[in-house]
């Protein structure tokens, strides 16, 4: 590998650094090319390693796998790669009983949170609650990791030293989304430890989570890192003028020019089958293209928002057929979908079977457990004001067992034919075979809240390696020869998954949000914006943040970029 004069300068640096560079600069390449240098150098003592932290599991992931490029069984020994929620974990976990007496701590798990809070809207008051919940019950929401384990290296001396002494060396992934309390957290550690703090400041798009324009200053009035531009390096899409239009587009000199690999489509709004036609022609266009000349490719479609990315899913999995008699085909392709509902869904399904086994399906606990679905589904988004309706109402049903409205009554009635049906039930010991059982009885219902919850539920092999979780539970069925435990099983197999590298090849289509997007790479991407609420720029004020938004997205191609945008009112930042 050839090196730029920045980035051997950067190889012999010694003490903090701060390397700058855009998307596919070699920023993380590097910096582990450095950290093998430290460790064939001997600079690190026995049990000492360097720390690599990041955000996205995805991130993880293709660290560890370029770490393994690299003399693997050194780095592997040498080198722990994890996000930022794992490493401060790993320190609460062991050392949490400084900050409170309740062990082990436990982990709030992230639908459980979703469910209980996220009908306060209120930053400071839903902070407070959280901080109550670990207080009085040791239970650990993991926007408190940072935190507590912030304070808790603060109050104690001597643990900061036994960290900064098994991490000598830290190298900070994406710095430019660092949290106020991740950057507290680094600030304490680097009084002890060396940073090399790698950042894109166009890059940061979680400013909705505390991610700071200030941060890179403050990393160099803290630390006095050497700095590092590795802005002319361009390993992903080298060749390309992708990482161009991108930083173009941060100026608006985009609108003035035209672009090899980046192509803009405008399309008109239609109606039913014909509303993502021109997305879809495109899709096998590009798919096609791309089968000719790699066996392993990757075609990302990147959209606004959630809701889109819903409708368009369901259009490029079904066959569209119009009276010209063109038809297209079902796609497949992968979903980043929501995890919430689809956890809730789940725990509510393995509620039933759990119950199952110990012959007591109930009311009570179904209609708890819709409420958890229905208070959490949307994630940190708010339930609707007809959906917090149904939530009261079905509490209200659990001490008064009166409910009304029609929609209301035909739910009740459903989930007692559902109790009623589930005694005929006799558990196998599959859980494929069970949990189709318990599905088929829930749609039969008339309520579109099963039906919807169904919908949920089957999502859930998309998000996980669902055979390593059946494995777990059939582990249960032959230990107990029953479910009893499931949900507990299932829960600690959602956390344990949590910690662990999404270490999945992308390969095939996949459709996300563009901030989902954010560390992966792909051969293509199309870039789908909708009308109205679907599109890129919602607000007038919120232009720029739609620019690091757009540049992301773009810069997620290794060769091109299509972005689709309404013929009538194109996108503000491409015309």
């Amino acid at each position: 590998m050839e090196f730029s004069k920045q980035q051997q300068e950067f190889l012999k640096a010694e003490g903090n650094c701060l390397v700058l560079g855009g998307p596919g600069s070699g920023k993380t390449t590097t910096s582990l090319i450095k950290a093998k240098n430290l460790i064939k150098n001997e600079h690190l003592k026995n049990e000492q390693k360097i720390l690599f932290l990041s955000f996205a599991r995805a991130t993880i992931a293709r660290v560890e796998e370029q770490a393994g490029l690299y003399e693997s069984d050194l780095i592997n020994k040498s080198i722990e790669v994890n996000t930022y929620h794992g490493f401060a974990w790993n320190i609460l976990r062991s050392h949490g009983y400084l900050l409170n007496s309740i062990s082990p701590l436990k982990i709030l798990p992230p639908q459980e949170a979703c469910s209980r809070f996220s009908t306060i809207r209120d930053g400071k008051r839903r902070r407070k609650e959280k901080i109550k919940l670990f207080k009085e019950e040791g239970v650990v929401d993991f926007d408190l990791f940072a935190e507590l384990c912030y304070e808790l290296l603060s109050r104690s001396d001597k643990l900061l030293n036994v960290i900064s002494s098994s991490y000598p060396y830290i190298i900070l992934d994406e710095f430019q989304d660092t949290s106020y309390d991740e950057w507290r957290l680094i600030n304490i550690l680097g009084k002890r430890s060396t940073l090399v703090a790698l950042a894109d400041p166009d890059q940061r798009i979680y400013e909705f989570r505390g991610a700071d324009p200030a941060r890179i200053s403050d990393y160099i009035k803290e630390f006095e890192p050497f700095q590092f531009d590795f802005a002319s390096i361009n390993n992903r899409s080298n060749g390309t003028d992708l990482i161009q239009f991108g930083n173009d587009l941060l100026s608006g000199a985009n609108k003035s020019k035209n672009y090899r690999n980046v192509k803009i489509i405008k399309y008109d709004f239609k109606k039913g089958k014909g509303r993502h036609s021109k997305l879809k022609y495109q899709t096998l266009k590009v798919r096609d293209k791309l089968r000719k000349h790699k066996k392993n490719w990757s075609l990302a479609i990147l959209v606004p928002t959630n809701n889109l990315m819903a409708d368009v899913s369901n259009y490029l999995g079904s066959w569209q057929s119009f009276k010209s008699g063109n038809k297209l085909p079902g796609l497949k392709h992968h979903v980043a979908v929501s995890k919430e509902g689809t956890l809730l869904a789940a725990e509510l399904i393995l509620g039933i079977i759990e119950n199952i086994s110990l012959q007591s399906v109930n009311e009570d606990d179904i209609i708890s457990d819709l409420v958890k679905y229905f208070r959490g589904r949307k994630g940190d988004k708010s339930p609707t004001q007809d959906e917090l309706k149904l939530v009261s109402a079905l509490e209200n049903y659990l001490e008064s067992e009166k409910i009304r409205g029609k929609n209301r009554k035909i739910l009740i009635a459903d989930i007692s034919r559902i109790i009623k049906d589930s005694k005929n039930i006799e558990l196998t010991g599959d859980p494929i075979s069970d949990w189709h059982f318990v599905t088929e009885i829930l749609k039969q219902s008339e309520s579109k809240v099963f039906k919807d919850l169904i919908i949920d539920a089957s999502n859930l092999k998309l998000l996980y390696r669902t055979s390593k979780m059946l494995s777990k539970l059939v582990e249960l069925w032959r230990e107990k020869n029953s479910y009893v435990g499931a949900r507990r099983v299932f829960q600690d197999f959602i956390l344990q998954e949590h910690f662990i590298a999404s270490s999945n090849e992308i390969n095939g289509i996949h459709l996300m949000t563009i901030h989902k997007s954010k560390g992966k790479e792909f051969d293509e991407v199309i870039i789908y914006e909708g009308f109205y609420q679907e599109r890129l720029v919602r607000h007038r004020n919120n232009v720029d943040k739609a620019r690091l938004n757009l540049r992301v997205a773009c810069t997620r191609a290794r060769r091109n970029t299509y972005i689709f945008t309404p013929t009538k009112d194109p996108c503000i930042l491409i015309e």
